[in-house]
């Protein structure tokens, strides 16, 4: 198998990740430096920064309340990392992400092949927010942000919403590009003062 799929099998970091940690230099083969598309074959030893990357035998799947300030990465020079933040005693990493100001469900997992069944669009998984505004909102506001909205680089999916109040509303997405949420409120001319996710699926 391929080398970032090798480290994403045993748990070691998502297949994104993996490909910087070769990128870097960080991932050697043997005793050889692993480039992209390397093919990882029986017997080989794979290490990161010299540290062998062993086979794992059981899957870890963990649901995390995450609080604001802590950052969705597996780079442990982040102070802010996720991984101190839940000191868990495997090696595991987070599934899709979370921005640092917002709060609420993350899995975390050492299972690769779980990943992308979760985050892909295709699938139309839904993710479910709890979102509190600068100000109050109208219907022009509910219904462009249902319809969709041009963010510069991407016209978001139709997403379900449902009013808390005039300030604050639930709101179902099957994507989740980069951001989405606060750069939709931003196009329409608002500001999101707490972004919570509350449900996966």
């Amino acid at each position: 198998m391929r080398v970032n799929k090798f480290l994403t099998d045993n748990g070691y970091c998502s297949r994104r990740e993996g490909d910087k940690l070769i990128e870097g230099g960080r991932v050697k083969i043997n005793d050889r430096i692993a480039v992209l598309g390397d093919q990882v074959g029986e017997g080989d030893v794979v290490s990161v920064d010299g540290k062998n990357v062993g086979l794992k035998t059981s899957r870890v799947y963990l649901m995390y309340n995450k609080p604001r300030g802590i950052v969705c990465t597996t780079d442990l020079r982040d102070p802010n990392n996720i991984i101190n933040a839940i000191n868990y005693k495997e090696r595991v990493f987070p599934v899709g992400r979370l921005d640092k100001d917002s709060t609420g469900l993350i899995f975390l997992t050492n299972d690769g092949d779980i990943v992308n069944k979760i985050l892909r669009a295709q699938h139309g998984h839904e993710k479910e927010y709890l979102v509190v505004i600068d100000k109050p909102f109208d219907e022009r506001f509910l219904q462009t942000m249902g319809e969709g909205v041009d963010i510069g680089d991407h016209i978001t999916v139709p997403a379900k919403l449902e009013v808390v109040n005039r300030s604050t509303f639930k709101m179902i997405l099957t994507e989740g590009k980069n951001r989405q949420i606060r750069r939709m409120c931003e196009t329409m001319g608002y500001k999101v003062r707490h972004l919570q996710r509350i449900r996966i699926m």
